[in-house]
């Protein structure tokens, strides 16, 4: 009895635990928006280069206090943050479309008909009783800096390296006569793209090829799926040459990037044009 009266008082008297992140720290960020430790630093968008030092500490880091604001009558919350927010968006919708390089999506040679659907874009080509379907999706397809220099290194003149979409497409082959669909997934080696030091070397590569049933959206995992991985040589180089011989080669790859590059930089601005109205409420 003694014993337990004196563990409580010694409770008691022991302080109590000090916060170790204060309001204003970066706890108060979402943990999700935080680089995990150690990560190397990846290719980073004009939104935070062009910012400069005082916009992103304001944004990351709103001051105490700012939370309060007025209604413009939607119901909604309106801060001094949200101002700052908005008109750094503002600013950064300009200088992104200052270095658009196409306001209009490119062309792909080779008589290819271009299909969007928001982030997803096909392109469809026939030729003697086939068609030939390439589809890919631009999210996710901007890879990190193969080349990563840290701030000494960089020079202060020197320019960031330009954005290049590569995405994952899949070829699906269609023959009038059959029901069956040869579909082939491919995607870009980082270690390939941009490397002009071999000309004959392919710039894209085949991962997996499957049939699947033809006129059906969704495949069947159940289908025999070829992984490319130890497939014979000389069984892929056939491959390579079929899709080849149907317009799909280092030329129409090029091109491919060129356009999920355009696309890809044409919905990075609607999306900041949509934060903005969302951010102010328009």
């Amino acid at each position: 009895m003694l014993l337990a009266r004196a563990l409580r008082a010694a409770a008691a008297l022991r302080p109590a635990p000090r916060r170790l992140l204060s309001s204003s720290s970066s706890s108060s960020f979402p943990r999700a928006f935080l680089p995990p430790p150690g990560a190397a630093p990846t290719q980073a968008r004009s939104l935070w280069q062009l910012g400069g030092g005082g916009w992103r500490s304001a944004l990351l880091r709103p001051r105490r206090g700012s939370a309060g604001g007025v209604s413009c009558g939607c119901g909604g919350l309106h801060t001094e943050g949200d101002k700052a927010f908005a008109q750094f968006l503002t600013d950064e919708i300009k200088e992104e479309k200052k270095i658009q390089k196409h306001k209009s999506l490119p062309k792909v040679s080779g008589g290819w008909e271009l299909e969007v659907h928001g982030t997803e874009a096909r392109l469809v080509r026939k030729i003697a009783g086939e068609k030939i379907t390439v589809t890919f999706n631009i999210n996710n397809s901007i890879p990190p800096s193969a080349e990563e220099e840290t701030q000494e290194e960089q020079k202060p003149d020197e320019q960031e390296p330009e954005l290049t979409s590569t995405p994952n497409f899949v070829v699906e082959v269609i023959k009038d006569d059959t029901k069956q669909t040869l579909v082939l997934d491919c995607h870009y080696p980082e270690d390939e793209v941009g490397d002009e030091g071999e000309e004959e070397s392919d710039i894209f590569t085949i991962r997996e090829v499957s049939f699947q049933p033809t006129g059906e959206s969704d495949w069947k995992d159940t289908n025999y799926t070829l992984n490319t991985d130890s497939l014979d040589w000389a069984l892929y180089d056939h491959l390579m040459d079929f899709l080849a011989d149907r317009g799909v080669d280092n030329t129409f790859a090029d091109e491919l990037i060129e356009l999920s590059t355009a696309l890809e930089h044409q919905e990075y601005i609607k999306f900041l044009e949509d934060l903005k109205s969302f951010v102010k409420c328009q």
